[in-house]
């Protein structure tokens, strides 16, 4: 929930409101409690003392009108809005010397699937998630801190204006690849695809999936394949389950895991 008269984003959720205070403190500007978790924040408080900035234990009424949801888990923590950092060359340069991988969101539309691949992408040490400015892209939220269990103090959000421009810039530098349940190629043979090069994965939007002119732009495209898919043969012509693909985030789970064993 966001606090236009403050400027001001609610983190909640227990996991989200304790890797916040672990990791960055400072951003917290304010903090309130049921009386359940005040035993779980007191080097917090502490510190906000310190700093002169509120803290208050709170009946769960207040949690719920502070956070905007109910499932505030006794716990929220007021932070400035998020301007994400704009994605410059000397970022890029930083991942391809690192040979770090990068995740790549076209068109999130969901608020709680960005969390989720966040939390994915933390848990499998993908540090790096492109956004791009887009109507259809899901802004970050307090359902998205909330859904990403901790994982947003772990990631690093940068903003692009054009996709399509920044994977034509990585040509040849990264390997782009793109998301699509037509594509003849299984995720589980990333590591051949790669080689010795970090990866752009591409994950697309909840409906749509990932544009064309995006995927005319990568220079893979790779599938999960179903039960069916995996285990057909050239005698096998029924290829099809009822299901045609995954949610994206829990595909992203899956495409992660083999991300990080590129490493």
């Amino acid at each position: 929930m966001k606090n236009k008269q403050y400027n001001e984003l609610a983190v909640c959720g227990l996991a989200a409101v304790k890797a916040l205070a672990k990791e960055h403190p400072e951003q917290i500007r304010r903090f309130y409690f049921s009386n359940e978790r005040a035993s779980l924040f007191g080097d917090l408080c502490k510190r906000l003392a310190k700093q002169k900035s509120p803290y208050n234990l709170v009946d769960s009424k207040d949690l719920e009108k502070l956070s905007g949801t109910v499932h505030h888990q006794g716990v929220v923590a007021m932070i400035n809005r998020i301007k994400l950092t704009p994605l410059t060359p000397s970022v890029t340069e930083g991942w391809i010397s690192k040979k770090e991988n990068v995740l790549l969101l076209d068109r999130i539309g969901n608020a709680n699937n960005l969390g989720a691949i966040v939390r994915s992408a933390a848990f499998f040490g993908i540090k790096n998630i492109i956004i791009s400015v887009n109507e259809e892209q899901s802004a970050i939220t307090t359902s998205t801190y909330r859904v990403a269990q901790g994982g947003m103090e772990y990631v690093s959000i940068y903003l692009v204006r054009s996709m399509v421009r920044f994977l034509q810039d990585m040509q040849g530098k990264m390997v782009r690849i793109g998301t699509d349940v037509r594509a003849e190629t299984y995720v589980s043979n990333l590591k051949t695809i790669c080689g010795n090069k970090n990866a752009i994965i591409v994950l697309g939007n909840e409906e749509y999936g990932i544009s064309q002119v995006v995927k005319e732009n990568c220079d893979h495209l790779v599938v999960i394949p179903s039960v069916n898919m995996a285990t057909a043969t050239d005698d096998t012509t029924d290829t099809n389950t009822p299901i045609e693909s995954l949610n994206v985030a829990q595909a992203a789970a899956i495409i992660l895991y083999e991300v990080a064993k590129l490493k």
